[in-house]
C-alpha cells in the first residue's frame, strides 16, 4: 500500500460551524469521513485562513510536502486548504518540488462548503484527493489540484466558482484528468516542470492591477514599500496604460524586473522569443506583435509571463528571483517556463 501524509489546515473543509461553539475538524477526524487508504498519516498545520494566508505558512507548506516526499519516503501528499489562494499555494509548492516531483504525488484539495452542510463536498474531495495521491500513475504530474472529482496542473489551475461545481478550472487548457471507478484516468499531458531552485522563493514580490486612469505613481510605490520585482496584471493581451511605459522603464534600470501577465483567462498569444506575439487562433497573422501597448511593454525590457494567469506569474518571479538576482535572472527564468 502507498504510504500516504495529510497536512491538515482546517479552513472550509474542516470548519464545524453549527456545534456550540464552531470548531475545526483536525486531520484525524477528517480520515474517519472518508475511506482513507491504510497507514495514511496525518499532520495538522497551523494556518490562517486561506484569504489571509502568510507567505511563511505557504512556504511551510510547500517545504514540509517536498521534504515528506525526498526525506521521509512518503509515496504521496495531500494537503487541505482553503480556496481563496489554494492556486499560488500549489504553484509555489510544484516550483519547489524539483527532483522530488517524480518520486511521488503531491495533491490539493478544498472544498466550498463546511464539514457539516448538508451539501458538504469536503469528504468527497478529500477521498478523491487520496485516490489520487496513492495511485501509480501521479508521481511525476508536480503539484496538482483535485477537487469535483477532476484533476488540475497547480500551473494553470484558477478559481472559477466559490459556491458550486466545479470550483477549480484550468480554463482555456483541458484538465489533466479525473477520478473514475477508484482510479486516476488521465486525459492531457502535464505542463513543463518549471526550472529548478535552489534558494527560498523571494516573498517580496508585488502584484499590480492596472485599470483606466491609473496613477503611475501606484507603480512605484511598491519598489518604494521595498518589492524586489513586480507583476503588473495588464488587460486583454497583456496591455498596459501607456502611461506606465516610462515607469516600467525606470524600474528596469534598477535592476527590478517587471512581468506583464494579463488579466484574461485567455490572451490568444504564443510566446516567441520572450514575448507573446498574436496565434492565428486568436484572429491575429502570426509573428506579428498584438496590440501597440504590448509591443511597447516589451519593447522597454518588461517581460511576457508566458500564458501565466497573475497569481501565478507572481510566484514564478518569486522564485526567479530566489538567489539574489534581477532582471536577468527573471528573464532567464520566465525563458526557462
Amino acid at each position: 500500500m502507498p504510504r500516504l501524509l495529510l497536512l491538515a489546515t482546517g479552513d472550509t473543509l474542516a470548519q464545524v460551524r453549527h456545534s456550540s461553539p464552531p470548531r475545526i475538524a483536525d486531520g484525524a477526524e477528517l480520515l474517519t469521513r472518508v475511506a482513507a487508504p491504510e497507514g495514511t498519516e496525518v499532520e495538522d498545520v497551523r494556518a490562517e485562513p486561506s484569504w489571509d494566508t502568510s507567505p511563511g505558512t505557504q512556504l511551510l507548506l510547500a517545504r514540509r510536502a517536498r521534504s515528506a516526499l525526498l526525506d521521509d519516503g512518503y509515496d504521496g501528499v495531500v494537503v487541505t486548504h482553503g480556496l481563496d489562494t489554494v492556486e499560488e499555494t500549489a504553484f509555489l509548492t510544484d516550483v519547489l518540488l524539483g527532483p522530488a516531483a517524480d518520486l511521488g504525488a503531491v495533491v490539493f484539495t478544498g472544498a466550498t462548503r463546511c464539514l457539516d452542510d448538508p451539501a458538504t463536498d469536503g469528504p468527497i474531495n478529500l477521498a478523491a484527493a487520496l485516490t489520487a495521491a496513492a495511485d501509480p500513475v501521479t508521481p511525476g504530474l508536480g503539484a496538482v489540484l483535485c477537487l469535483d472529482g477532476e484533476l488540475h496542473a497547480a500551473r494553470r489551475a484558477h478559481l472559477a466558482d466559490t459556491t458550486r461545481s466545479p470550483s477549480i478550472t484550468s480554463a482555456p487548457h483541458p484538465r489533466l484528468g479525473h477520478i473514475a471507478s477508484g482510479r486516476v484516468v488521465l486525459t492531457d499531458k502535464a505542463p513543463p516542470r518549471p526550472p529548478v531552485i535552489t534558494d527560498l522563493p523571494e516573498t517580496n514580490v508585488a502584484l499590480v492591477k492596472t485599470y483606466p486612469g491609473m496613477p503611475t505613481s501606484l507603480l512605484t510605490a511598491v519598489t518604494d514599500a521595498g518589492a524586489l520585482g513586480v507583476v503588473v496584471e495588464g488587460t486583454g493581451r497583456g496591455n498596459v496604460p501607456v502611461e506606465l511605459l516610462m515607469p516600467i522603464r525606470e524600474l528596469l534600470s534598477w535592476d527590478i524586473p517587471v512581468v506583464v501577465a494579463s488579466r484574461a483567462h485567455s490572451a490568444g498569444f504564443d510566446v516567441v522569443g520572450g514575448w507573446e506575439v498574436a496565434s492565428p487562433a486568436a484572429g491575429g497573422p502570426p509573428g506579428v506583435l498584438g496590440m501597440d501597448a504590448v509591443d511597447l511593454a516589451g519593447r522597454v525590457g518588461a517581460i511576457s509571463a508566458g500564458g501565466l494567469r497573475p497569481g501565478q506569474a507572481r510566484v514564478a518571479l518569486m522564485a526567479a528571483l530566489a538567489s539574489g538576482g534581477g532582471v536577468a535572472a527573471a528573464r532567464a527564468y520566465f525563458a526557462g517556463l
